[in-house]
């Protein structure tokens, strides 16, 4: 069994001694392959930054139903994120990244892959979330903090970190089933060749019916690697993935409706049958240098293609006057080239990190009206283009066994180009600019003693805006939106400390304030409902507190039963800041607080129990502060095995039946009849079995 906890939890410099691992609780001595740092390094790197960090491990995915990265984020403070459904759709925001009516296009975070980018160039998670069950590990830096992947996101970036053969068992097997006809299973099989060669290969299939009517899931999907050890040191990796995803989309619901049946799709979700249908292909390569003990370089390159079937919006038809909208229609194609570069030096009390991402993507496709999810009348030609490069550098520069200092600096420069076509008119909304960034940072770490940290940091934040955001402007006149940019400052404290004889606890704290110019939001665009206006925010707010708290405690002198409790604790302050409107209003979708827990029962022999906790605070749904959506509690129950070889797991969600919103859509002023929201999952149960050999 491995914890998920902020991976600088217990990862300290003692008052005398370079900085240990020996209190990381790694559980399980798995070997690490020639071109992967390990987790152990992840976590010592982690341990280095002077902020928000978190390390998720495979096996606690494992020990529990995990359908969306909604389920793996579950206990990183600072995020929130929750599936629309309980499919693959989901909201996800960091530190108060993507609060507005364009939740489809996730932006604010920036998504890895064994360090190369799966974010577009131009910014936007559309398409593609990262499977959490594909991944041995991921590292969340959450907002400034990813200067080690050269993110200057508002939310910060997680890098999914891909299981190879090396770190694996020659055979896996998943199975999981459960409520509202969720049937998943998967196969992995691997093998280490000689001391050169190395492969492992993963087939997925995933169904689920959804507790909403229109609301069904289908997934297929192929995950393979390939090392080559080309001499002693130098290495290189090839990844391949290839997934087929055909999704309903069940549409928001009033809150009438969402009262009286919250299990139903929406009128025009069914009448324009949502869809989004994504078919896509990767393949990625990674090469290390060892150049000697104390320098290394890492570079790659990917290449993705994807192909997206998007019926999103009905037609609008008045009585009397006709179709007055008629509806939307996706169809596109969508190429993105990636590329990075990362040279570390270690010299003396300096660890030098120099690093480079280059982003190219292009969006071509037409858009239609939509027939009841076919296509109706060619109405726009798609033709978006974006790239952007990324040029940092930090220095973990150990001024003294208590104190380290971390300067960066990191050069942002893109391109945005939009060219799309209205077939009626033959008018081109052509906008093109350019976006350049140049963001310093500056952190501290105290070691105050074996296991205790406490850090500060000050950083500048800049983020451009993506193509949809471009094609929303809401000034029309084809001038560009500008690029987000703030200054945030942050505090905090992380380690670990014994209760007792037969306890420990961890921590992991931060508090963080940044003052935010020309942050980009966009509301719903009431002449063409599901589409949007997106604007430049002249100042907001983004403050908040994140904490993770964990331990364990023995409760017989041989610890063969204990206790494993676990809450993560997040404090949202995002407001708008003398807006001519909205004044100090809050910034929606973000409740105001989420706390999240689990206490976990362990037996020496593997069993494990007890309940789950979700406690969130009530938010907005718009702009005005004068549609709220209640806060909610639910109460939860996990039990499992876990053994060598077997782990089986148990586990009931919202107990009580608690009728929730999970997710909801942004207006600039909502009314009451305004269809918004996304019911929360009811009462469920899922089981799941993972076998290894």
């Amino acid at each position: 069994m491995a914890a998920l906890w902020s991976a600088t939890a217990g990862i300290a410099a003692a008052a005398d001694t370079p900085l240990a691992l020996d209190t990381l609780p790694v559980i399980g001595d798995r070997p690490e392959a020639f071109d992967n740092r390990g987790i152990k390094a992840e976590q010592e790197e982690a341990a280095l930054t002077p902020g928000g960090v978190t390390v998720i491990e495979d096996d606690i995915l494992h020990e529990r139903n995990t359908a969306t990265l909604s389920d793996m984020l579950r206990y990183v403070p600072g995020v929130w994120s929750a599936s629309h459904s309980g499919s693959d759709s989901i909201f996800i925001s960091s530190r108060g990244s993507n609060l507005d009516a364009t939740d489809f296009d996730r932006n604010g975070v920036k998504l890895f892959q064994d360090g190369l980018p799966v974010t577009t160039a131009d910014g936007n998670n559309h398409n593609r979330i990262v499977d959490p069950l594909s991944a041995r590990y991921a590292v969340f830096a959450r907002g400034a903090n990813a200067a080690k992947y050269g993110a200057s996101t508002l939310g910060g970036a997680i890098n999914f970190v891909s299981p190879t053969a090396q770190d694996s068992p020659s055979a896996q097997f998943l199975l999981n089933s459960g409520s509202h006809g969720q049937r998943q299973g998967r196969a992995t099989a691997s093998r280490v060749f000689n001391d050169r060669f190395d492969g492992l290969l993963t087939l997925e299939a995933k169904t689920r019916d959804g507790y909403r009517d229109h609301d069904e899931m289908r997934r297929r999907g192929v995950y393979g690697n390939a090392g080559w050890r080309i001499t002693d040191d130098i290495g290189t990796r090839v990844y391949s993935q290839y997934v087929k995803r055909d999704l309903e989309l069940p549409g928001q619901l009033t809150r009438q409706q969402f009262e009286s049946d919250p299990d139903q799709a929406s009128a025009s979700a069914r009448a324009g049958n949502f869809q989004a249908d994504l078919e896509s292909w990767r393949l990625a390569d990674k090469t290390t240098w060892q150049i000697d003990a104390n320098r290394r370089l890492d570079v790659g390159l990917s290449y993705e293609e994807q192909a997206l079937f998007h019926p999103i919006v009905d037609k609008v038809i008045v009585p009397g006057a006709g179709v007055v909208f008629n509806g939307l229609l996706i169809d596109t194609d969508h190429r993105d080239i990636g590329g990075m570069a990362r040279y570390q030096h270690r010299m003396g009390d300096h660890d030098l990190l120099f690093g480079l991402n280059v982003g190219v993507g292009d969006v071509e496709g037409e858009q239609y009206g939509n027939a009841g999810g076919a296509r109706d009348g060619l109405s726009t030609r798609v033709d978006q283009n974006a790239h952007n490069t990324e040029l940092f550098a930090t220095n973990r520069w150990r001024l003294t066994d208590r104190w380290t200092l971390i300067p960066a600096l990191q050069i942002v420069h893109g391109n945005r180009e939009l060219d799309n076509t209205s077939v009626a008119s033959g008018a081109v909304n052509d906008i093109e600019d350019d976006y350049t960034g140049v963001n310093p940072s500056l952190g501290i770490i105290h070691h105050r003693g074996e296991s205790f940290d406490l850090y500060a940091s000050v950083s500048r934040l800049y983020e451009s805006p993506t193509t949809f955001e471009l094609a929303d402007d809401v000034a029309g006149d084809g001038s560009a939106l500008d690029a987000m940019h703030g200054t945030v400052v942050e505090m905090g404290t992380r380690g670990s400390r014994p209760i007792g004889a037969r306890g420990f606890w961890r921590w992991d704290l931060s508090v963080y304030y940044a003052w935010v110019r020309d942050e980009i939001l966009s509301v719903d665009d009431p002449a063409a409902p599901g589409t949007s206006l997106s604007t430049n925010v002249d100042r907001t707010v983004h403050a908040g507190v994140e904490a993770l708290v964990s331990g364990g405690l023995a409760l017989d002198p041989g610890a063969r039963h204990r206790l494993e409790p676990r809450l993560s604790l997040t404090l949202n302050e995002f407001n708008f800041d003398g807006h001519p409107t909205y004044g100090d209003n809050k910034l929606p979708a973000a409740p105001g607080y989420a706390l999240r827990g689990e206490m976990l029962y362990r037996h020496a022999h593997g069993f494990y129990t007890g309940p789950t906790v979700d406690v969130v605070d009530e938010r907005f749904a718009d702009f005005a502060n004068t549609y709220r959506v209640d806060d909610y509690e639910l109460l939860g129950w996990l039990g499992g095995w876990s053994g060598e070889r077997v782990t089986v797991y148990a586990e009931l969600r919202n107990l009580l039946g608690e009728a929730y919103v999970s997710t909801h859509r942004v207006r600039d002023v909502a009314a009451a009849t305004d269809a918004l929201l996304n019911p929360g999952e009811p009462r469920s149960v899922y089981v799941g079995m993972r076998y290894r050999m």
